[in-house]
């Protein structure tokens, strides 16, 4: 389990520069460019919680490790295909299934509770469980 610290060492240990920045429609992004380097920009200004900049450092983090990226003319299914490996990536930096198994062990049942205990958002505990138990990110068909 990562802390956000943590998060923000791993960034520099990997020279991914993360900048804040406001913007009008996003609360963070990620880019590559042609040289292969790769930036983030977060929006403290969209960010409510610690446990939400968290998650989506991770997730941005997650596009620059596994190299997922789109752009604005991309079909809906590849977009989608990269905002997975980017939330698996972000799911096992920073939720391990082992460590989940442990917190459920110790009673952390809802996912409000085991969002908490790992300090990230309720939306990635679901993303997570449902990448562990079911193998996919359709947290929807699982409700």
């Amino acid at each position: 389990m990562t802390d956000l610290i943590g998060l923000y060492d791993y960034a520099k240990q990997r020279a991914i520069g993360v900048y804040w920045f406001t913007m009008d429609h996003a609360e963070s992004l990620s880019f590559m460019d042609s040289d292969g380097d790769c930036y983030i920009a977060m929006d403290p200004w969209h960010l409510g919680t610690l446990a939400e900049e968290k998650t989506k450092l991770a997730h941005e983090l997650g596009h620059c490790e596994t190299g997922s990226f789109y752009n604005e003319y991309a079909a809906l299914d590849v977009r989608q295909k990269h905002e997975n490996r980017a939330n698996r990536w972000a799911c096992k930096k920073l939720i391990p299934e082992d460590e989940l198994k442990k917190a459920v062990q110790k009673g952390y049942q809802e996912p409000w509770q085991l969002a908490e205990y790992f300090d990230v958002t309720e939306e990635l505990i679901r993303k997570a469980i449902c990448w562990y138990k079911y193998g996919n990110m359709a947290v929807d068909q699982y409700q």
